[in-house]
């Protein structure tokens, strides 16, 4: 048995379950006489339901219940304002009214999938359609301060800013916008419900258990202990299942009626709309430099969609407050209503859009500068957290910067755009930093041992592919000096003890702690004398003054090598390294796989990934895997993520940090960098498409973008 298994490679004790089919996803459920329902989605973007004609699809063959705003049973209203945004009531189908298109209108319910598809088709929805406002631009007048803020208060002001631009004497005054864009993990949400009398259990796919348990307990308006939730494994989260959608309502309410199992599964194509997706923005970056490239001055003003029904606010410019030294600061958010699909949290939201703007607006002012980019950022390295004024706990990009240049060959970099040739393509370098806020959250957990030493460790927090079941383990194993065979992991009940879930890059920090909390109590059980057989502890671990006393925050770097073909304007990624610190690395080889996830998500942000807005309906035309691009295997060459070693004794007690949300953060600014320095073309409009970059060869000195 090794001396320690925290920070050891560990293979994913969940993988042999996950590659021969035994872990079960939602969808995989089964039940004893199921039904399969199939929603049928809106056609317009603004407007009421004046009538819906279910008499063909009632009479078509295995249909057994059509539900609509007509007949659904009564449930608890929806509400903009909570404490917890993802543990609301969900109504479906509750009101005529329909806020943008592709909500959900009608459920068919039949005794195969293929009845309830064919069926739904037979649905026919008459509307009074109104006027909907769906284009982000043209709406900015609009624009208003959020109600709320996921990060801190929606704008922040220090010093003078006019006082600041004016005193550099380099200035970049810069508009940066990116597009709409959806989640898609592989597996795509649903939903089975069985009913016992008054109790409901019902697997489905929800990253945040606990919130989900409330959500679908208050909407049903039926006691918390009734419900039972399970979501034991996850394919692929993002934020896109920290909500509860309809298919897990609709579920419920069905199998209530019929009093019988049924199950609803999202299309791929309904998870455009009924699902939630990150929302465009439109960033105006202001930089002002003294010829040494000290910054006198920083603005970031976001402005971004949300949904008319349900206010969510891209929190954009949210690490611009802690990344760079200057004495005259502003940020400000603004959100614009439309009548599209609710946004809400992406992977990294707010920062792996704002890095986008600001790491591009950096290296433009690096080249205004006659600058490295890297000694740019060095001199603006802040001492303290430029806003909150308080020590940063650690602070380590120059670290990932000098790591990540020795090997990464930075020094190679052209000083001159366009001066380095292979054949017919433009090559260039680029580089981007990266920071993203450790957060912790308090967590439950408990432990138990039998008459033959095995530990079981419970918790309602879920494995959304990241490793969770993994790194609970390791740390129980290694916490009560037991072989990891010892120790079995069970995860996604909402009976189980409670925690925070997976998202915001705070799961494995929360979860960890309580689970070495319990394992010490249980310790100290077994030292007192008490023998194994029904032993248990249970233990909760919370944030403490550290998370107010000191400002803590992952880093990384990112460099990219990128190829512009000189005819086309292809661009094509040719190698890419991150350098990354994150505290002590609790399992490097699932760390590692998080890393480059995120910085493959970050290339498809900067060349591919944008869901198109119709402006005529509301509705999102790319609406499948066909027309939304993201990058696949022959677009990523050559990748690596290197961890260095680190531990923050202010993040927590095993002095870990969150991975899965950093690899993401300025990974597409990188790219956008070195296809500046690749061919001369600036593109401040993501995603950075052939169109545009031969636009710029025809327009040259002229970004492209606003």
């Amino acid at each position: 048995m090794p001396d320690t298994f925290i920070g050891q490679p560990i293979d994913r004790i969940d993988g042999k379950a996950k590659v021969t089919g035994t872990a079960r996803y939602a969808g995989d459920m089964r039940a004893e006489h199921p039904a399969f329902g199939v929603i049928v989605t809106s056609t317009i973007g603004r407007g009421t339901i004046t009538k819906v004609d279910i008499t063909a699809a009632e009479q078509a063959p295995g249909v057994v219940l059509v539900m609509s705003n007509e007949n659904a049973p009564a449930q608890a209203p929806f509400k903009q304002e909570g404490e917890d945004r993802h543990a609301r009531p969900k109504p479906q189908l509750a009101e005529a009214r329909v806020h943008y298109h592709g909500e959900p209108v009608a459920l068919v319910v039949a005794d195969t999938f293929e009845q309830a598809t064919a069926a739904a088709r037979l649905v026919k929805v008459s509307y009074q359609t109104e006027v909907g406002l769906f284009d982000l631009e043209s709406s900015r007048k609009l624009a208003y301060p959020p109600n709320r803020m996921a990060s801190g208060k929606a704008d922040s002001r220090i010093g003078d800013l006019e006082r600041g631009l004016a005193e550099g004497t380099a200035r970049i005054d810069a508009t940066y916008t990116t597009p709409y864009q959806s989640h898609n993990p592989m597996e795509p949400p649903a939903s089975l419900a069985l009913w016992s009398g008054d109790r409901l259990t019902i697997h489905c796919a929800a990253q945040l258990v606990d919130s989900a348990h409330h959500s679908i307990a208050s909407t049903l308006k039926i006691p918390l202990e009734n419900v039972e939730l399970v979501s034991e494994f996850i394919g692929g989260g993002f934020g896109g299942k920290l909500p509860i959608y309809a298919d897990a309502i609709l579920a419920a309410l069905a199998a209530r009626q019929l009093k019988r199992p049924v199950k609803v599964t999202l299309t791929r194509q309904q998870m455009f709309s009924v699902t939630t997706h990150r929302a465009a923005t439109v960033q105006r970056v202001r930089l002002a430099a003294r010829q040494d490239g000290t910054l006198t001055a920083i603005a970031h003003e976001v402005v971004s969609q949300s949904a008319r029904m349900d206010e969510y606010a891209e929190t954009a410019a949210a690490s611009t407050r802690a990344m760079y030294s200057a004495p005259n600061r502003l940020t400000t958010h603004r959100v614009v209503p439309l009548d599209l699909p609710i946004s809400d949290s992406m992977r990294a939201p707010g920062d792996a859009v704002g890095q986008l703007a600001l790491e591009q607006a950096m290296d433009e002012l690096a080249y205004k500068l006659d600058l490295d980019p890297i000694e740019l950022r060095l001199r603006n390295e802040p001492t303290e957290d430029p806003e909150k004024h308080v020590p940063f706990s650690t602070r380590t990009l120059a670290a990932c910067f000098q790591s990540g240049a020795e090997k990464f060959g930075w020094t190679q970099r052209p000083r001159f755009p366009g001066t380095l040739k292979d054949g017919q393509w433009l090559v260039g370098l680029g580089m981007s930093a990266a920071i993203r806020p450790n957060l912790r959250r308090p967590a439950t957990a408990k432990v138990r041992m039998d008459e033959g030493g095995q530990i079981t460790v419970e918790m309602d927090m879920t494995d959304i592919g990241t490793g969770s079941y993994t790194i609970f383990a390791q740390v129980a194993a290694e916490t009560l000096d037991l072989p990891l065979e010892k120790v079995t992991v069970k995860l996604g009940h909402s009976s189980y003890a409670k925690t925070p879930g997976s998202g915001g890059s705070f799961g494995a920090a929360s979860c960890c702690s309580a689970v070495r909390e319990a394992c010490l109590e249980l310790k100290k059980k077994l030292g007192a004398g008490q023998g194994p057989g029904n032993l248990q502890a249970e233990a909760k671990a919370a944030p403490g003054e550290e998370f107010k006393k000191f400002s803590q925050h992952s880093y990384g770097a990112h460099f990219a090598e990128v190829g512009v073909d000189s005819a086309t304007g292809e661009v094509r990624l040719r190698r890419m390294l991150g350098v990354f610190d994150a505290g002590r690395i609790l399992n490097p080889k699932t760390a590692r796989s998080q890393l480059i996830g995120g910085m493959i998500w970050g290339v498809g942000s900067a060349l591919h990934e944008q869901a198109v807005v119709d402006p005529r309906f509301g509705s999102f035309v790319n609406h499948d895997l066909a027309g939304y691009h993201v990058p696949v295997h022959a677009d990523i060459p050559a990748i690596e993520a290197i961890m260095l070693a680190g531990f923050d004794d202010k993040s927590n007690p095993l002095g870990s940090k969150g991975v899965g949300e950093l690899g993401i953060c300025a990974a597409g600014a990188a790219v956008a960098n070195a296809i500046y320095n690749a061919c001369g073309v600036r593109v401040r409009d993501y995603p950075i498409t052939p169109d545009k970059i031969l636009n710029g060869f025809l327009r040259p000195n002229v970004a492209q973008g606003r």
